[in-house]
């Protein structure tokens, strides 16, 4: 007799791994991908977070942490937010964590029940509507689009109910639209209003071009979740920070300890140098906005022309529909046929994402012209 299988484990698949797993393939069989699918820098930690590893690892034994994390980390995490926002949070209310994804998991345990609904933005990050799924949390898919600049607002909410929390993300994975910050104050005091939980996505945070964002930080009742993957560079170190209430403190403490014990202490011991850093990261975004300005100008000669607002992130939201109303299909074939890997619209929104794809552009110069350059032969 077959043993049971869990049905949390039947979520839906993150399809950008599929896309990851079919280019590798591409790769073995000796033939070239220029990787768009994959939202990570294709740089690597600063000079400065490597030389502070090297050290801890000559000169530390690296046991496990606190829960919460290393105290000297969770300072500086608080005076990040002093120094970039002028907003004042407790050392105390600051989480390290394993990745943002382990974030968003404590964060789901401590604040949801099952049955709970939670509102999220679609498109939008396909992982926030599978965890909330393996946990018997609804996800309530709320259609944003170009009339409301691809984010929620609080008009957008008008007349939505019986919501126990909502999620929102600025920059935005996929679109790289960005919230205002008076309209992210705006769906604070909405929130708060109805007693909805609000868990605010802040991981592209340093990533934007032009437009300003603002933080949930200082809300008394928000959970802000960032990490060190995008703007900081360290995908691979696999390290995230949430900023919480009061009243989840403890809740989140006790699951972290049963769940994970601690974050890893070699990356939480080199990230604290992140912080002083600032002029090499800079540099990898001034690249991301040569990168985005090269795809602006070439991709509508392959008839790519209409996206959402590329205000932040490293991503273009691509409306594909004169050319297809299947992106996945669509999507496969491009990367048979020209090499250049991107992800199809439905990870991210499953009723409408047919119609669109989203293009990460971290990589280099030369791969984002190259790309472009394919993209225009092979649609002629």
């Amino acid at each position: 007799m077959a043993l049971k299988v869990a049905r949390r484990g039947r979520i839906p698949p993150f399809i950008v791994m599929d896309v990851m797993q079919a280019a590798a393939e591409r790769v073995a069989q000796g033939k070239d991908v220029i990787h768009l699918e994959v939202g990570q820098p294709s740089t690597g930690a600063p000079k400065g977070v490597i030389a502070a590893a090297h050290a801890a690892l000559d000169s530390q034994a690296l046991g496990y942490t606190l829960a919460f994390g290393h105290e000297a980390l969770r300072h500086r995490i608080a005076g990040h937010y002093r120094d970039v926002y002028g907003v004042t949070v407790a050392p105390e209310r600051v989480a390290v964590t394993v990745g943002s994804s382990g974030a968003f998991l404590l964060a789901f345990l401590a604040a949801f029940d099952p049955g709970d609904r939670v509102g999220i933005a679609a498109p939008g990050y396909p992982c926030y509507r599978q965890i909330l799924t393996a946990l018997g949390v609804e996800p309530v898919s709320m259609p944003v689009g170009a009339a409301t600049g691809f984010q929620l607002t609080v008009a957008a909410l008008d007349g939505i109910s019986d919501l126990d929390g909502l999620i929102v993300a600025s920059p935005s994975n996929p679109t790289g639209s960005v919230l205002a910050k008076a309209d992210l104050d705006a769906l604070i005091g909405w929130c708060a209003a109805r007693g909805v939980r609000l868990i605010s996505d802040e991981i592209y945070h340093g990533i934007v071009y032009g437009a300003s964002v603002g933080t949930a930080a200082g809300a008394v009742d928000a959970i802000t979740v960032n990490s060190f993957s995008k703007y900081f560079s360290m995908t691979g170190w696999r390290l995230g920070w949430m900023i919480l209430p009061e009243s989840l403190l403890r809740p989140v403490e006790v699951l972290a300890q049963n769940l994970f014990i601690s974050p890893p202490t070699l990356a939480q011991v080199a990230a604290q140098a992140a912080f002083d850093c600032g002029p090499e990261l800079d540099a990898n975004v001034a690249r991301y906005a040569r990168n985005r300005a090269i795809l602006l100008n070439d991709l509508p000669g392959a008839g790519f022309d209409v996206f959402a607002p590329a205000q932040g992130a490293f991503y273009l939201y691509a409306d594909v529909s004169r050319h297809t109303n299947d992106s996945e299909a669509f999507c496969r074939r491009m990367l048979a046929e020209t090499g250049v890997a991107c992800t199809p619209g439905v990870d991210f929104d499953p009723a409408e994402g047919r119609r669109f794809m989203r293009i990460a552009y971290p990589g280099t110069e030369a791969e984002m012209a190259e790309a472009a350059r394919r993209l225009r032969a092979w649609k002629k």
